[in-house]
């Protein structure tokens, strides 16, 4: 399924930021200890990178990603956005800077 939205392009020219995805493994041929759930679908790899060459969303495209490898897959995305985000604040967590802070500062500089 491709997550490319009506305001993406539906084709890529080399040099552009894409993403593609491919099948690693089928379904059933995962390792054994994996849930069952997890067994029943593929896994599937998605890579950000330079396209190497033109295509259109749906074909295989290769691509030249930052740390310089090339992998190809289907073309899923034009230009994709970063969309992950660390979620919702923790609130127990919120004061433990302050915190580590004012225990270092009590118990004085550090021995050399």
């Amino acid at each position: 399924m491709s997550k490319a939205n009506e305001q993406s392009p539906r084709s890529a020219r080399a040099g552009m930021w894409v993403e593609i995805s491919r099948t690693v493994l089928e379904p059933g041929a995962r390792a054994p200890q994996v849930p069952q759930d997890t067994q029943r679908v593929p896994l599937q790899m998605r890579v950000k990178g330079f396209a190497v060459h033109d295509g259109e969303v749906g074909q295989t495209m290769t691509v030249r990603t930052p740390t310089g490898r090339s992998l190809s897959g289907a073309l899923e995305e034009v230009e994709p956005a970063y969309t992950h985000g660390f979620g919702a604040p923790v609130p127990e967590l919120l004061g433990i800077g302050r915190e580590l802070r004012a225990l270092l500062t009590a118990s004085g500089p550090a021995d050399e």
